[in-house]
């Protein structure tokens, strides 16, 4: 632990290289003045400033996991909190506003899941939705991959989803036409179709994947999903290195199951997305287990893959941090704090190969304490 000390100046000296935009290297943003001026500032105090949005659920205690590992390897990092939830009288307009603020002034951030209600109470976007488009993060990319010594049904799976987030079926445009006739609105538009085409195959290219699928339902949806399809192709064509198929939403589930081997890259509208992330998930182990993350041209915000509050969890000490734990290595990663990153995410996959520390939804009997003892433990 003594020798984290002496990497402090080397991550001090990295803010000086630090980018404001949110996904480098795919030529989506550059940068500013005011944030190389808020580089500057943060360079003096010596940390990176980012916001934490614990949410709902258990994700105050995965937070709490992540501050500990954090404090105990010495990252460079500030986190600025703030709590917005829908179920916990903390939201308004007000906090929306300052929870924005705070994203849009530190350009990476660390959430939680924020519950949406079922109920209608006069607003359909829900707050999670209102950020996520507020910020445009529309590129939401879960990296499914099986953690050495955890065996599941289908090991050594190595397969990324990347989601388009801002428009579908969760434009919240609903209205009755008539009485007991709902109408709800999919939105599919050229721009963000090509959009998230070009991230999917951009990502391909710069992590060097070899396939994209592209995902739909245009066989029923003609025009819809027919325009996204067609965008995705056209996409395609600009990337010759990069192999390009397509296959149907509700094919690719039953392909997922049986032989997830043949993906790769998989770029699909929002909801096949929402629904792929959970099924992907649970091959490797649930939503304990799977990072995710979101990127606009300017933002990044680092989450769970798969978005779930695990409220029958709250306040019993059995939540997995693991994914959390792993999307926050992703973030330094994103902050090139690559020294903390692989020092935190070594330390993670060591606890779960050694197999003696486990929580019970990896078939162990350790409280999200004990994981977080074993993780920081193992820094050392």
């Amino acid at each position: 632990m003594a020798a984290l000390s002496n990497v402090r100046w080397l991550t001090r000296a990295v803010l000086a290289a630090r980018n404001s935009g949110a996904w480098r290297g795919l030529g989506t943003s550059t940068a500013h003045a005011a944030s190389q001026s808020q580089a500057q500032d943060v360079r003096v105090e010596g940390a990176f400033p980012v916001t934490m949005l614990p949410g709902d659920g258990v994700g105050p205690e995965l937070m709490h996991a992540v501050k500990e590992v954090f404090k105990a390897a010495a990252v460079p990092v500030e986190f600025k909190e703030h709590h917005l939830s829908e179920v916990q009288n903390m939201a308004s307009e007000e906090k929306l506003e300052q929870v924005l603020s705070s994203m849009k002034e530190n350009k990476v951030a660390i959430i939680g899941k924020i519950y949406t209600p079922m109920e209608y109470k006069g607003e359909l976007a829900s707050y999670d939705m209102q950020l996520r488009r507020k910020l445009d993060l529309f590129a939401n990319v879960v990296h499914v991959k099986s953690l050495p010594g955890y065996k599941t049904r289908h090991n050594n799976l190595d397969l990324v989803i990347i989601r388009e987030q801002t428009e579908g079926e969760y434009s919240s445009l609903e209205h009755e036409s008539a009485k007991g006739v709902i109408e709800c609105l999919k939105i599919v538009t050229r721009t963000k179709s090509q959009r998230i085409a070009k991230f999917a195959f951009d990502y391909a290219t710069k992590k060097g994947r070899s396939k994209v699928t592209a995902v739909h339902k245009a066989n029923i949806m003609k025009l819809g999903d027919g325009l996204f399809l067609q965008c995705c192709e056209e996409v395609a064509e600009l990337y010759p290195k990069i192999k390009f198929e397509t296959m149907i939403i509700d094919n690719c589930c039953m392909q997922l199951v049986q032989n997830p081997y043949q993906f790769d890259v998989l770029v699909m509208p929002n909801l096949y997305g929402n629904i792929i992330d959970n099924l992907a998930a649970g091959l490797v182990g649930g939503a304990g287990v799977v990072p995710g993350e979101s990127y606009s041209a300017e933002y990044a915000v680092f989450e769970t893959g798969a978005r779930h509050p695990f409220a029958q969890a709250v306040g019993r000490n059995i939540a997995n941090p693991t994914a959390m734990l792993l999307s926050a290595t992703n973030m330094l990663r994103h902050l090139n704090l690559e020294y903390h990153s692989s020092m935190i995410a070594d330390a993670v996959k060591k606890v779960i190969k050694a197999g003696k520390v486990r929580t019970s939804d990896m078939g162990g009997y350790a409280t999200c304490h004990d994981f977080t003892e074993a993780v920081i433990t193992a820094l050392s």
